[in-house]
């Protein structure tokens, strides 16, 4: 029975794994270098999603203040306004979700900046933004041209949108020339 477990256990890592790194490879290195240039000279930057989208995002969010940039997530008790120096980084594999897309269009209306990182390039939100990191990743609209995972639903997108925040994580330091061992300094401490 244990080593039946171990073996699918093993076959679902290398499944997840081998998924993320055939999608991740797709991503445009030309949109990712635009988002980076926008993270790094944006007053602040908000993020907005929803369900295990908006974690993957916090989790960015989280690693981004690690390194000097400014982050909000938009509905914590603490957002400040957002003006036209800022960035909102809207994660929604369809484009389509409803609030995803009533807070890009406030953003529009303010003046900011907006990226949005999904999978529908034709989507809503993508129309609204200023650049679209496209993660081709099956969502909840089956289009034509997405990647047809073997998980549940949109795992592969949350994974993915996860792991591509900490590779843009992992551009800035290189682009900055931070040192790894500095960021503890930034690092939570009330532990």
């Amino acid at each position: 029975m244990v080593e039946e477990l171990k073996k699918q256990y093993d076959e679902s890592i290398d499944l997840i794994l081998s998924e993320c790194k055939e999608i991740l490879s797709k991503v445009d290195p030309k949109e990712t270098e635009e988002l980076i240039e926008l993270l790094c000279s944006s007053r602040r930057v908000f993020f907005v999603g929803v369900g295990r989208v908006l974690l993957s995002l916090e989790a960015m969010a989280k690693r981004l203040a690690h390194l000097g940039i400014e982050t909000h997530v938009v509905g914590d008790i603490n957002e400040p306004a957002m003006n036209e120096e800022d960035l909102l980084i809207v994660g929604s594999g369809s484009g389509e979700s409803i609030i995803p897309v009533a807070i890009a269009k406030k953003a529009k209306e303010i003046g900011g900046k907006i990226v949005h990182i999904g999978s529908n390039p034709d989507s809503t939100i993508a129309k609204l933004a200023d650049l679209q990191v496209r993660i081709p990743a099956a969502t909840k609209l089956h289009l034509p041209d997405e990647y047809i995972s073997k998980q549940p639903l949109t795992s592969l997108f949350e994974q993915c949108l996860m792991i591509y925040g900490d590779a843009l994580a992992a551009l800035i330091i290189r682009k900055k020339g931070i040192d790894v061992k500095s960021l503890w300094d930034t690092h939570a401490n009330l532990e």
